[in-house]
């Protein structure tokens, strides 16, 4: 910490990511004229999905602050652009022209922001108009234009400001705004705790926070593990040199897919009752039976986690599926003369790499599955609801700040080497 704030730079750098928090967590708690804030946060307490989304949002969507989507809709639209990337081959030579590329998606990914922006809100909206509460106060045509151009405009100034701070290779921009509504909400969680304590809590506090230090320690043991799979470099001539002769280890990572996964089974399983909530007004009986029995099966706290824990797992296989491609890991390998030892080139090479990925991201998928659902079993076990620990927010916390560390190592790695 001495040597980051002996240098300017870096200590300039690290003033402003923490200014730009500042101006996050400012916007986060100015909320849109004409919503009953009281009401939306008992709702958002009451349920665990929306619960989750704010999570992901960056925390302003509990007082529908004008950030109220928070960066959720450019992280949707990014990871759309991520499939269709893998999928779309006109996108695919465009993501390999070198930065020139990655400019253009970039740009086509902010671009789909604002109408995802826009989707979402409306969304958000027409589901809390069906609370039995009045969270809206006169809710005009006119008032929810404003209330969709304000939450669309607070994503796109939140993706702005992230971009900035990403420019600063200080960690990235848009995790550090969902990491920093996530311990902006430990404050409150401990202040719970407190009012509701008595000793006979004592042994309860005390399971929780080793549980609490196990997840963590699980968290970065997951997220740093990898398999070396070894490679060796065949020794080649040119010319009056010799190349090659190198042994070397291509990494697979447990866990490649990250948090994703646990973002695509939020949307999957938020999606049903949500649009049962729609049809609860209906005047066909079959349609309103309908949609109360949707509502009550994803209530069920038992069928809601075996539900999540299985589109986690599932999700986490598909997602790596499209990010890492073995078939074309082994072509590379064998043009550059590389082959891992006792596996042929080629074809067996390929079905080697996906045989061994598949067997490491077991763990990493079950893993993914428990985290989801940890804030469940806790529940059930200790019946505590205030000290409930969020398995994704300890993810998203850890990747986070493991990240930052990294980048942060990087930069005084560099600046040692210019001493030199």
């Amino acid at each position: 910490m001495i040597q980051i704030w002996k240098i300017k730079d870096l200590r300039d750098s690290i003033l402003f990511v923490a200014a730009m928090l500042v101006i996050f967590r400012i916007a986060a708690h100015i909320p849109i004229p004409g919503i009953n804030t009281a009401a939306i946060k008992d709702f958002f307490a009451a349920n665990q999905l929306l619960g989750i989304m704010n999570i992901l949002s960056g925390g302003g969507m509990e007082n529908f602050s004008i950030v109220a989507m928070g960066v959720a809709p450019y992280i949707t639209a990014s990871i759309i652009f991520q499939l269709l990337v893998m999928i779309v081959p006109r996108l695919e030579e465009i993501s390999k022209d070198g930065e020139a590329g990655r400019q253009k998606i970039n740009q086509w990914t902010r671009l789909l922001t604002v109408p995802l922006g826009m989707m979402q809100a409306y969304g958000l909206i027409a589901l809390l108009r069906q609370s039995r509460v009045e969270i809206f106060t006169d809710l005009t045509s006119w008032r929810l234009l404003m209330i969709l151009v304000t939450a669309t405009a607070g994503t796109v100034f939140l993706m702005w400001l992230g971009e900035l701070i990403s420019e600063k290779h200080i960690g990235n921009g848009i995790s550090l705004f969902i990491f920093a509504g996530i311990v902006a909400r430990l404050p409150s969680i401990i202040q719970q705790t407190i009012l509701v304590f008595d000793k006979s809590q004592i042994l309860t506090l005390i399971l929780f926070a080793g549980i609490a230090i196990l997840t963590i320690v699980g968290v970065v043991i997951i997220t740093e593990g990898q398999r070396n799979v070894p490679v060796s470099y065949a020794k080649r001539v040119r010319g009056m040199k010799m190349y090659g002769g190198v042994n070397t280890h291509l990494p697979l990572r447990v866990n490649m897919a990250g948090v994703i996964p646990i973002i695509f089974a939020i949307s999957i399983i938020l999606f049903p009752p949500m649009i049962a909530q729609f049809f609860l007004s209906a005047k066909t009986a079959i349609l309103v039976s309908i949609a109360e029995k949707t509502i009550a099966i994803f209530q069920n706290q038992l069928i809601y986690g075996i539900l999540y824990f299985v589109l986690v797992f599932g999700f986490t296989y598909f997602y790596t599926e499209v990010v890492f491609k073995p078939d074309q890991i082994a072509e590379n390998l064998q043009k550059q003369g590389g082959f891992i030892p006792g596996i042929r080139p080629g074809k067996h090479t390929e079905e080697y790499l996906t045989n061994t990925t598949h067997r490491i991201i077991l763990a990493g998928a079950l893993f993914l599955g428990i985290i989801a659902v940890l804030p469940m079993i806790l529940q059930g076990f200790t019946g505590m609801t205030t000290l409930a620990i969020g398995g994704t927010s300890l993810l998203i916390v850890v990747s986070v700040v493991i990240e930052t560390y990294k980048q942060i190592e990087s930069q005084l790695t560099m600046r040692d080497y210019e001493g030199l």
